[in-house]
């Protein structure tokens, strides 16, 4: 049996108000693979990761993932925190306490993987919003994270970025065996997962093939127009 990246059972998670955002939620995602959540606004797919990088506590239910845990928010802007890219991505480091010259090694090998060593200097400020969210991942990878979870890491991109960013990160999951959960509404971006989940209403309700999903909400989207 395949090792699972990520495994969570009958999870439950409400709001402070009684609202609830997760409700009796069960998923694995095998170890190496690539898989997106699915939803509308609302649906509880952004609560879902929070739960998952420890960022939220459920109220029941398991939750297990590999760690170390890499997680980009949709805005870049919340986590990048250095004056310039390499910077920022040693950052994440300081707690490993490593020798500088496994620091730097690590920031070049991880900006490497983002096809961003050539940037290793240029200020944060003067970034492209996709090369920004490329910054975020090579945090996580300098930090050799077992897992990577992405909320809506497209949502502030054109078009063309969007798509290189989705391929760029499938390619780092199939050469590294990291495990990701990546969170969309956008159905294009599922050409390049193993698999997707589909939330709706706090409820996990479908779960499988992605281009199976993709004609699923493709036809929710032409019975509403």
């Amino acid at each position: 049996m395949a090792e699972v990246g990520i495994e969570v059972k009958n999870l439950n998670f409400s709001w402070p108000n009684g609202e609830i955002a997760i409700k009796s939620c069960s998923l694995e995602v095998p170890k190496g693979e690539f898989w997106m959540l699915l939803g509308t606004n609302g649906s509880g797919k952004s609560t879902l990761l929070r739960l998952l990088a420890g960022l939220l506590v459920p109220q029941s239910g398991e939750i297990r993932v590999l760690h170390p845990i890499g997680f980009v928010f949709q805005n870049p802007d919340h986590q990048l925190v250095m004056p310039t890219v390499g910077a920022d991505v040693a950052f994440g480091l300081v707690e490993e306490k490593l020798p500088p010259a496994v620091v730097r090694a690590r920031v070049e090998e991880a900006l490497g993987a983002v096809n961003l060593l050539a940037l290793q200097k240029r200020p944060i400020y003067a970034l492209s919003g996709g090369q920004k969210q490329r910054v975020a991942i090579a945090g996580a990878i300098a930090r050799r994270c077992e897992v990577l979870l992405l909320d809506e890491p497209t949502a502030l991109l054109d078009p063309d970025s969007q798509l290189d960013l989705v391929a760029g990160v499938r390619r780092l999951v199939k050469s590294r065996g990291i495990t990701a959960l990546w969170v969309t509404h956008r159905l294009d971006e599922l050409n390049y997962c193993d698999g997707a989940f589909l939330l709706e209403k706090s409820t996990l309700v479908d779960w499988g093939e992605a281009q199976r999903l993709k004609q699923r909400m493709m036809e929710v989207d032409d019975e509403v127009s």
